[in-house]
């Protein structure tokens, strides 16, 4: 049983490992003993068809490939002998595979590649020659296979069976867990429908990949690329899944497998074609044919021939800020929800003869002309129940006629009508005809001539490339002239009347070449949303061309000509031709912030790199994001992979794209915290100040307010964007010119009544809102917690006493739960769930029926159960009804997990016979029970006072919290994305056993955690379209544009599709009096800023400005108000502002803060009364200095991590001719401290290589302060500055230099790092040669050979047998240890701490362990009998580690010389017989340093005296270890 592996042909290559992609072609047969060579029917092979490219060893293919494919190395040729367990099992596959049939399948294993992680506009590069072509493989015919008469292709093929999980494949299911999101948008049907599809797209440039990767995020049944063009690195301005590696390769072969990775369910290939334009039935086995970068006269061949043959086309182009797409879905297309939105329902209020329909309660129907409808328990008309759909006409916004009701009878009562959705017919023309008799979808109302100038221009550019083979050269006006006149000439041809805006065509020719990745998301979200609506009929598709273009992103402020806009060779060329160098620079130096890693997120983030922002030297991104990766994240969230989920989103997010663009290495920063008021210690000041500007890319409004109140604060644009399924929308806010995203808010959600919810649902959204917010969460959260406070707070009784109100439900809740609803075991929670079935869906509703009788009247006289009142029926429960008895096992289950009773699963025997056993009271509904009838009446069970004797006797029944020491419940966390959870099970279950006793429909599950669950559909389409049209208003944003009119904010709904744009409202503006007439200040974004001075100096200050202030608060503080008395006056006019609202508020102002913010009241000169901005004042809380010299942790950083910066200076000492810094005795000086291991290094080898009379040396004072490290200065005394050489700067020029800083600045003025050591420093050129320690070292160890004497020039620090264990052993030495005690020491968290000490001692055993391997007759040093680097690099550590690491660092698991004897004795031994090492160790210094400078460690600056002495002689030990080895 399993597979064997039968060798055909051996293979050399390498043998693939789990994770990664395998390229290969098979031929599957069922496996036939009674043959010679076994092979029965072949059922599947995929030659001819393309290879299977497919990740190995995950469990995407069944067992027996997995297993078997492992086990063959690249190029090997075999069988695989698959039994039926490791196959299709007893399942089979229908039509193809029986059930436990065995397989052999005959596999060539052609290529194994790493697992690829996700990470320009020539376009029509690939020519009808180059794109139409494709070289042929040996054996590989150009002649198109087609079926033999009476063969049936499969339907679905068995690569397609193999890709997906073993657990859905082969069947309709749908994985609602990836899919949740997009089911909301698109539904069941139309993705079933998606699933049958088979979608190629032609052209992988970056529009051609992002409709790929959409159409992959959706799913389809297969997607099929095509574009043999080879990689060019302009590519990569835009086609994300493209790397610089990668040029010179075709680009469908290295863009499919990663486009694989986005969804396991739609198997991907690669089409197979030696001609497009030759053998068109090679298009019969696609449902839709995508086409992209293609010229038009082969757009037109294959759209044409896909037009008479039923096949669905969408063509798209996108050159520079152009772009448009074409739809052709046939003759006779079917759209079977235009829009979809929910299908509308109501209550009938009446109908009268004629027709008309009212809605009840002056309730708007929201119904349209055209619309259809149907109803439901109407009595009197019964003949509208279930009635064919009628037709309606609006006649008012409350009422709808639907024509003749002649003999239906009379209306009497009652009733719902409900609209039903239609199928409506869209016929297509071809794509030669629609060219000629074009139909437009408006993109722009604002260029309501666009569409049809676009359409001409496109055509004539497309006519030019045809002509000349080449497009148009950017900012070349001969050839804009060329294309103006042509697209002149087609119009006269084709009869049309168009006045061209010569500016614009001329622009189309300028950007030809242009490729944005903003264009490339923008219309690859359009143009995949139209594959989808062909595939599924869902939605209005596009009749038939669209054009957008967006020359409003063109910058203003930076010079374009032919020359700037001349490509490059970059991967940035495609934005460079239509933008130019200058604002490619300017980009580059951008520093952005994103809050939120999640859709948006994801797609701006790719967009961002694609463009560069960021990356040059002043640029940087910053992204955070809070939330880890789910499942449900990856059906749009296309940076992250399976193997992502639970991890942090921006950590793979950042880490993704700096894999598209290592250009952001560096340059990008992940954080894991929440934007809010709770952090703004680390989005503080400083982090705010240092941005040019901020994306938001959130689901909630809270956090955006919040980020929006933080850009108008701190002045700083920001783009605003958001989804809900189809639509979507952008707005841009910028400092002084437009309102904010808070100017305007959303209308609150619209609550159900309270009395409709309790006793009165008519709707399938009141049951849900029941049982989710009236059943679970009071029974399975705010009960168990009411409970842990009882038991956990002293006096808890007594202060709900005094909180009156609802006091005796609290009590009630307390006894029930601790005494007769307390579980032992979990048949106590399956009876305990019984009993609540009985008591909400029978007891209370006999009790509802005994006090409002089925027959009752209002005392208008009208029946009670009228309108939109049901008349309940109580439920008898049915262990055999599916429904009771999921209510069952969810309440349970929930019930022990409150009680932290173990489950015992599902078993239905369990529950049926536990069930058996629960004894059910009966039930007599009660005369003393009170139900409010309507929301206008008294609650009736509203307490004013509860009957102090009853509250007692509860009380008295409530055990003691002492006698359940250690005992709480365990409230549930509300979660509906994990499906074993029991939660959205049971509010499904309880909300349709609701539904049940009102006869409401009721819903699904997936339905009922949609709204339980406020989930807010999405699909990548939009998430993609969105995020490209907020890049176009990020260019204008970097630009620096202030005309409003150039910017817009957008509304889109691709359903429709609608795409609306308006100029962004401006700020509002106020006006006051003043001394010198009017004073105008923008309401929103001017502020008065003042400095933090008295409250009586603010108020004269003030008065200066014509103002008089009558009232002035700060928070929820009033500070000052007119009317306050003059003693209270007196005592806070003296007060500094900060002072005053720490006084006031009785709190500190955090220290993180330096601003505070106070809103007046005031009237001006006119005694009027003014709304005016707020003010600002600073506070003395500056004592945090942006990347301070001694911010060994950056401000803010949450993680805690001690971070190394890395070395700015790095030029070469070299013998080679002509270098710049040639190897000369008395040219180069070292600038060092004795404190610094890594400045230590170079002094170690500058001594064992005899450098001392070729190379100067000083050191520098061992105090570091603000200013960095400092030279000596005749103040200080000999006995404060230990150590040979620590001296002033020695260099002739430099006597004024106090501080190492200065010979940075002398090198660098722009210089913004830190100072450190050491420094080799070039007196000749006087600038620094390099501060990079391990390159020093280098340089020191062979550059100067010839300056030295013989014996010195025979000892290398890195001799060339030794250097590839000597580079592994750095690695790890520095990270862990060298570098270690750092990250140890100076950790600002404790994880940080707990993290890096443990890793720094695990690496110390590590050490401790490669001597304890080595034999004594092997040498003294790492690699025996040879000193190198590695012994230098190590010992300056290891000899600080006892005297400061061990308390300074809190390094104190073991020290040295009682935990590592093998580390120690080799230490000692460097250090005792090695002049180099002991004359270079300063131990004072070293100390003094450590434990002076670092007075966030060591505050006050004192200084251990131990360990005596600082180093041990070779031939003693500590006192443990003489006692060990004497016992030994």
């Amino acid at each position: 049983m399993g597979v064997n592996v039968i060798t055909l042909q051996p293979g050399t290559g390498p043998t693939p490992v789990a994770g990664q992609i395998v390229t290969i072609e098979y031929t599957g047969y069922l496996k036939d003993p009674s043959k010679p060579d076994q092979k029965g029917p072949q059922f599947d092979s995929s030659v001819g068809r393309g290879d299977f490219i497919v990740p190995i060893g995950v469990g995407k293919v069944i067992k027996g490939w997995d297993e078997g494919v492992t086990q063959m190395k690249v190029g090997e040729k075999a069988t695989l002998d698959i039994s039926s367990d490791y196959g299709y099992g007893a399942r089979g596959f229908a039509g193809h595979i029986p059930p436990n049939a065995d397989l052999l399948f005959d596999v060539h294993l052609k290529d194994v590649k790493a697992s690829y992680s996700t990470t320009g506009n020539q376009n029509f590069q690939f020519t009808i020659a180059k794109l139409g072509k494709r070289k042929l493989s040996n054996g590989e015919s150009s002649t198109h296979k087609k079926a033999m008469p009476g063969q049936k292709l499969p339907e679905v093929d068995l690569v397609t069976r193999m890709q997906v999980d073993d657990s859905v494949a082969g069947t309709t299911e749908i994985d609602e867990s990836l899919y949740s999101r997009q089911l909301y948008v698109l539904g069941h049907e139309a993705m079933k429908r998606m699933g049958t599809s088979n979608v190629l797209v032609i052209g992988l440039k970056g529009l051609g990949v992002e409709i790929a990767k959409n159409v992959a995020l959706a799913g389809v049944k297969s997607l099929t690329l095509y574009d043999p063009g080879l990689v060019a690195l302009p590519d990569l301005s835009s086609q994300f899944f493209l790397r610089p590696e990668d040029v010179g390769k075709p680009r469908d072969e290295v863009t499919a497998p990663r486009v694989a990775e986005l969804n396991a369910y739609v198997p991907v290939r690669v089409h197979q074609s030696s001609s497009l334009e030759e053998n068109l039935s090679q298009f019969d086995k696609y449902q839709v044919v995508v086409l992209t970068s293609l010229p038009l006269k082969v757009q037109k061949i294959i759209a044409d021939y896909c037009h008479s043959k039923g096949i669905y086309v969408v063509a798209a182009d996108t050159f520079g800020l152009f772009g448009s797409v074409f739809c052709d879905f046939g003759q006779q297309f079917s759209v079977i929800d235009a829009t979809g939105e929910p299908a509308l329902s109501g209550i009938i209020a009446g109908i009268t003869e004629e027709g008309l329909v009212s809605a009840l309660d002056e309730t708007r129907h929201g119904l349209e002309d055209g619309d259809y409808v149907t109803f439901s328990e109407v009595e009197g008309m019964e003949g509208l129940n279930g009635c064919a759909p009628r037709k309606i006409t609006v006649k008012g916004p409350y009422t709808f006629s639907i024509g003749d009701v002649s003999g239906l009878g009379q209306y009497k009562q009652g009733g719902l009508y409900l609209q039903v959705k239609m199928p409506k017919a869209a016929s297509f023309k071809s794509m030669t005809d629609a060219l000629a008799d074009p139909e437009f979808v408006m993109s722009d109302y604002a260029k309501f001539d666009r569409p049809q100038q676009l359409h001409l221009g496109f055509q004539a550019l497309h006519a030019f490339v045809e002509s000349q083979g080449r497009f148009p050269e950017p900012m070349n006006d001969e050839d804009a002239t060329v294309i103006l006149r042509s697209a002149q000439s087609f119009a006269k041809d084709q009869g049309i009347e168009v006045e061209f805006d010569e500016k614009v065509i001329k622009e189309l020719s300028y950007q030809a070449r242009g490729d944005l990745n903003a264009m490339a998301a923008l219309f690859g979200g359009i143009a995949a949303q139209e594959v989808l609506k062909a595939v599924s009929g869902k939605f209005q598709p596009i009749k038939q061309w669209m054009y957008f273009d967006s020359l409003e992103s063109l910058p203003s402020s930076s010079a374009r000509s032919a020359e700037l806009c001349k490509p490059l060779g970059s991967r940035y060329d495609g934005q460079i031709v239509v933008f130019g160098r200058e604002y490619q620079e300017k980009i580059s130096n951008i520093k952005q912030f994103l809050v939120g890693a999640g859709a948006i997120g994801c797609e701006m983030l790719k967009n961002w790199a694609m463009i560069g922002l960021g990356t040059g030297p002043k640029g940087k991104l910053v992204v955070t994001d809070m939330d880890s990766i789910e499942k449900s994240n990856l059906n749009r969230q296309f940076l992250f992979r399976a193997k992502d989920v639970g991890k942090m989103k921006s950590d793979c997010a950042t880490a993704a794209v700096q894999a598209m663009n290592p250009d952001l290495v560096g340059h990008i920063e992940s954080r894991r915290d929440r934007v809010s008021q709770e952090t703004e210690e680390i989005f503080n000041e400083e982090f705010w100040e240092g941005l040019d500007g901020v994306t938001n890319a959130l689901d909630n409004v809270e956090a955006r307010t919040y980020v929006d109140l933080r850009c108008v604060f701190f002045q700083k644009p920001l783009l605003e964007s958001g989804t809900l399924g189809t639509k979507g929308n952008t707005q841009v806010i910028l400092p002084h010119l437009t309102e904010s995203y808070s100017s305007s808010q959303d209308p609150p959600e619209k609550g159900f009544p309270l009395c409709t919810i309790r006793s009165f649902p008519n709707k399938i959204d009141h049951t849900i809102a029941w049982a989710k917010e009236y059943m679970f969460e009071n029974l399975f959260i705010e009960s168990p917690s009411t409970v842990n406070l009882y038991l956990t707070q002293p006096r808890f009784v007594e202060s709900t006493l005094k909180q009156g109100g609802n006091a005796k439900n609290i009590l009630e809740t307390l006894r029930d739960s601790l005494t007769t609803d307390r579980p032992r075991t979990f048949g106590d929670c399956i009876a305990w769930a019984r009993l609540l079935f009985e008591r909400e869906f029978n007891n209370k509703i006999q009790q509802l029926l005994y006090n409002f009788p089925k027959g009752a009247k209002t005392s208008s006289g009208t029946p009670f159960w009228s309108g939109p009142k049901r008349a309940p029926d109580p439920l008898k429960f049915d262990a055999s009804n599916p429904t009771h008895f999921a209510f069952v096992v969810a309440a349970a289950n929930l019930h022990a997990f409150n009680y932290n009773i173990k489950s015992p699963g599902t078993d239905k025997e369990i529950y049926l016979r536990e069930l058996e056993n629960v004894i059910v009271p009966d039930f007599a509904p009660s005369e003393g029970v009170r139900i409010q009838a309507n929301d206008t009446d008294p609650d009736p069970n509203a307490e004013g006072g509860s009957d102090e004797e009853e509250l007692q006797k509860i009380i008295n029944s409530l055990p003691s919290p002492n006698e359940l020491a250690g005992f709480q419940l365990t409230p549930v966390e509300f979660e509906k994305d994990d499906d074993t959870n029991h939660h959205i099970d049971f509010i499904t279950a309880c909300s349709n056993l609701r539904a049940a006793n009102y006869k409401i429909e009721a819903a699904d599950r997936h339905q009922t955690k949609f709204i339980a669950g406020k989930i807010i559909p999405a699909i990548a389409t939009t998430t993609a379209l969105v995020t490209g049209l907020v890049m176009l208003e990020l260019y204008k944003v970097v630009d620096g544009k202030t005309d409003l009119e150039q910017y817009k904010n957008g509304f889109i709904n691709l359903a429709l599709p609608f795409f609306g744009f308006s100029e962004p409202i401006a700020s509002p503006k106020v006006e006051y009096k003043g001394p010198e007439g009017k004073v105008k200040l923008d309401k929103i974004w001017d502020r008065f800023e003042v400095e933090d001075m008295t409250l009586r100096e603010l108020l004269d200050h003030f008065e200066k400005k014509g103002l008089t202030i009558s009232m002035l608060s700060s928070g929820a503080s009033l500070l000052y108000a007119s009317f306050f008395p003059p003693a209270k006056l007196k005592e806070r006019y003296l007060l500094k502002l900060s002072k005053l609202v720490e006084t006031v508020s009785k709190k500190p102002i955090p220290a993180h803060q330096k601003e505070v913010i106070f809103e007046m009241v005031a009237e001006d000169m006119d005694e009027q009364d003014v709304e005016v901005p707020y003010i600002k004042s600073t506070t003395n809380n500056n004592t945090t200095k942006k990347d301070g010299i001694l911010n060994w942790v950056k401000p803010g950083d949450t993680s805690g991590e001690f971070k190394r910066q890395q070395s700015s200076f790095r030029d070469w000492i070299s013998r080679e001719s002509g270098a710049r810094f040639p190897p000369e005795k008395g040219r180069y000086h070292l600038y060092v401290s004795y404190a610094c291991p890594w400045a230590c290094r170079t002094l170690i080898t500058r001594k064992l290589k005899g450098l001392d009379d070729v190379i100067s040396y000083s050191v520098v004072h061992w105090h570091l302060g603000e200013k960095g490290w400092r030279f000596t200065t005749p103040d200080d005394l000999a006995e404060d500055v230990p150590g040979d050489n620590v001296i002033p700067d020695p260099v002739e020029g430099h006597e004024s230099f106090t501080h190492l800083r200065h010979i940075y600045f002398e090198s660098n003025p722009g210089y913004e790092g830190r100072f450190t050591v050491p420094v080799l420093y070039d007196k000749q050129t006087k600038t620094i040669v390099s501060n990079e320690s391990s390159e020093i070292l280098r340089m020191l160890g062979t550059e100067f050979d010839d300056l030295t004497e013989p014996r010195f020039r025979e000892w290398h620090p890195y001799p060339d047998n030794l250097r590839s264990p000597i580079d592994e052993t750095n690695g790890w030495v520095y990270d862990l240890i060298n570098n270690g005690v750092y990250k140890s020491g100076f950790a600002t968290t404790q994880a940080a701490y707990d993290r890096n000490v443990v890793a720094l001692f695990d690496a110390l055993d590590r050490a401790e362990a490669h001597f304890a391997s080595k034999k004594p007759e092997d040498g003294p040093y790492w690699f025996g009998d040879v000193m190198t680097e590695v012994d230098i690099r190590l010992f300056v550590t290891l000899i600080r580690f006892d005297p400061v690491y061990v308390q300074h660092f809190k390094c104190n698991i073991r020290d040295i010389r009682s935990g590592y004897p093998r580390l120690h004795a080799w230490m000692r031994n460097l250090y005792w017989n090695h002049p180099a090492f002991k004359e270079t160790t300063q131990f004072e210094h070293i100390k003094w340093h450590y434990t002076r400078s670092h007075a966030q460690i060591n505050p006050f600056a004192i200084t251990p005296r131990g360990p005596v002495p600082d180093v041990l002689p070779l031939d003693q030990e500590v006192r443990a270890v003489e006692a060990a080895v004497s016992k030994a």
